[in-house]
């Protein structure tokens, strides 16, 4: 079988897991890259050998030879990207969130639909080793029906600034940053039920923080500490038609102690804790149990992570694996995080 042709559009920061994962897998040719700034798409070239660069996606997209492309790029430029490449024949995987609206969440579906082509959306952690063990006990029934979960991935220190902070380009703050990942892992991991009910919360009541010293953050490229337009601070409560709920709060900046990250699962017969570490809670014969699997790692491995992403649509693209992140969750997730942000603004419950 041939080597499946990537081309990546966006040279940022997380193109590099994109570009690096590629790179590793013998099925794939990393053969165009683009980006506006096109130094930057020239060293990113040089870096991984790659012999075609553009600054324009739409020319990219014209190169029959690409195969399929990777979106890297702002948030609020997914879905026209998106679009183009499946109208131009190409197969899909774009960075979480899919887009910044339900509205564009619908119209890729639909363009996918008519295309027939595939879009994987960028929701990493299913990938993930721990949560194919998780996946593979709820399989087996091993924890029965998961009616609770509840997640936190909590920054005391961390606005990355740049187009993160900026509305405009990100669609909003560490709900559509972070919180989309544990959100979607939770939900992906209790069946993907059907959204019923959300009360969420937004604040902005600390700001980005930039005048904080001796702590060291991630800051993004275009990282500027006068603009920041994004929440700071958000929590919601969602409820499912199966009767399961989720309770989540999420944070770019807060006055914590330390950073969290926590996800934990409720069922009838037993529970999971994917993060901090992995671990599985049960019971026989009257006795409470508490499992530690013998894996490398027991939490999220961001390299390996987004290595088996890369990976598994390299098999989409092959014809010989369906994805597991197809776009239908993607439009789903965008019902609930615009939903948590609906919500918080005329600060009532919203029903769907």
């Amino acid at each position: 079988m041939s080597k499946i042709r990537i081309g990546v559009v966006g040279a940022g920061s997380i193109s590099e897991m994109h570009l690096k994962s590629y790179h590793t897998n013998p099925d794939a040719e990393l053969y165009a890259i683009c980006d506006l700034n096109e130094e930057r798409a020239k060293a990113k070239a040089e870096k991984y050998g790659i012999q075609h660069i553009y600054t324009s996606y739409e020319d990219l997209l014209a190169n029959e030879a690409v195969d399929a492309i990777s979106i890297c790029t702002w948030n609020n430029s997914h879905a026209q990207i998106s679009i183009a490449a499946l109208e131009a024949g190409k197969n899909v995987l774009t960075e979480k969130p899919l887009c910044t609206s339900v509205k564009e969440a619908l119209e890729v579906e639909d363009a996918v639909r008519r295309t027939g082509k595939t879009l994987q959306v960028g929701f990493v952690r299913r990938y993930a080793s721990n949560t194919r063990i998780i996946k593979s006990f709820l399989d087996n029934n091993e924890l029965g029906d998961i009616y609770y979960a509840k997640a936190s991935c909590i920054r005391r220190l961390g606005n990355p600034g740049g187009w993160f902070s900026d509305v405009d380009r990100s669609g909003g703050g560490p709900l559509i940053d972070v919180g989309v990942h544990v959100i979607d892992l939770c939900w992906y991991l209790m069946g993907r039920p059907k959204v019923k009910s959300i009360s969420g919360n937004t604040y902005k009541k600390l700001g980005n923080r930039a005048n904080v010293k001796n702590l060291a953050f991630y800051k993004a490229a275009d990282y500027d500490p006068t603009h920041n337009t994004v929440e700071d601070l958000a929590n919601a409560l969602i409820r499912f038609e199966n009767g399961a709920s989720i309770l989540v709060d999420v944070s770019f900046t807060l006055h914590a102690k330390e950073d969290e990250l926590t996800v934990k699962l409720y069922g009838e017969k037993g529970g999971a804790e994917l993060e901090p570490e992995l671990s599985i809670i049960t019971e026989k014969y009257d006795t409470i149990l508490n499992l530690t699997p013998q894996i490398n790692n027991l939490s999220f491995d961001f390299v390996a992570g987004f290595q088996d992403e890369i990976n598994y649509f390299i098999e989409v693209c092959q014809g010989t694996k369906e994805t597991l992140s197809p776009v239908q969750d993607g439009v789903e997730m965008m019902k609930i995080l615009c939903g948590v942000y609906e919500s918080s603004e005329k600060g009532e419950e919203i029903r769907f």
